[in-house]
This record gives C-alpha cells, sequence and structure tokens, in this order.
C-alpha cells in the first residue's frame, strides 16, 4: 500500500506553503506501509525559533483555505519541534539543532521519499534568504 493521491497532494500544499517561509531540507516520506496511522511525514526545519513558528502559521493558513484543520498540534509554545497532525499527514517542523539530533529521516530511511515537486532545492532558496540577512 502506498499514499492516497489526496494525502500526497496535502502534503505538496503544505510543503509549498513550509518552501514559502523559507524552510530548510524539506522532505516527504511515505509511511504508510509502516504505519496505520498516517500516509505521509512531511519534515522540514528552519535555524530559529521564530521562523518554526512562521514556517506552522503559513502551513496552517494554506491548509485552512482547504478547510483542513489539525486534529493535534504539539510543540508550539517552544517552537523547537511543532507536530501538526492532519490525520492522514503529519507534519513535523523542527528548529535545525533538533533535526540533527532527532534524525527522523535516518529512523524512517526505509521508507520511500514522496516528490514534492517544489522546482527548486528548498536548503539552496533557504541558504540566499540567510546570506541577504
Amino acid at each position: 500500500m502506498t499514499a492516497t493521491d489526496s494525502s500526497i497532494a496535502i502534503a505538496r500544499q503544505a510543503a509549498k506553503a513550509a518552501a514559502d517561509k523559507i524552510a530548510h531540507d524539506i522532505v516527504a516520506l511515505d509511511v504508510s506501509e509502516r504505519l496505520a496511522l498516517a500516509d505521509v511525514f512531511l519534515i522540514a526545519s528552519a535555524p530559529s525559533e521564530r521562523q518554526v513558528n512562521a514556517i506552522v502559521d503559513g502551513i496552517e493558513e494554506e491548509l485552512s483555505k482547504q478547510d483542513l484543520r489539525p486534529v493535534r498540534r504539539e510543540g508550539r509554545s517552544g517552537g523547537r519541534w511543532v507536530l501538526l497532525d492532519y490525520s492522514d499527514i503529519v507534519i513535523h517542523v523542527q528548529h535545525e539543532e533538533d533535526r540533527v539530533f532527532y534524525a527522523l529521516e535516518r529512523l524512517w530511511k526505509d521508507c520511500p521519499v514522496v516528490d514534492l515537486q517544489l522546482g527548486e532545492d528548498t536548503s539552496a532558496k533557504a541558504t540566499a534568504a540567510s546570506d541577504a540577512e
């Protein structure tokens, strides 16, 4: 079994919203064969707590346009690792240090990567934006 088309479409929407807020290293993993509770894990990171929260705000705003609301949200107050649970999609927005430490991609390395169709390297876009500051 693979992730549904609707789950992948939502993950792509969320990824674009994250990229618009200059998220780093946006990756989506198809976890549908390993987990019964979700189809896709979307992972993104940022260099500061403020930017983590801005990315989360952007994702929630974009998905709310489709009448999608998270059934669960955790970590918002700390801004280090925010989890947004949209049932079939679980979004992790992490501070860069926490992303390296917890290494979710390594834990789920056996899962296929979902093509997010972002069109450009988001890490290069983020680097250019931080160089401009």
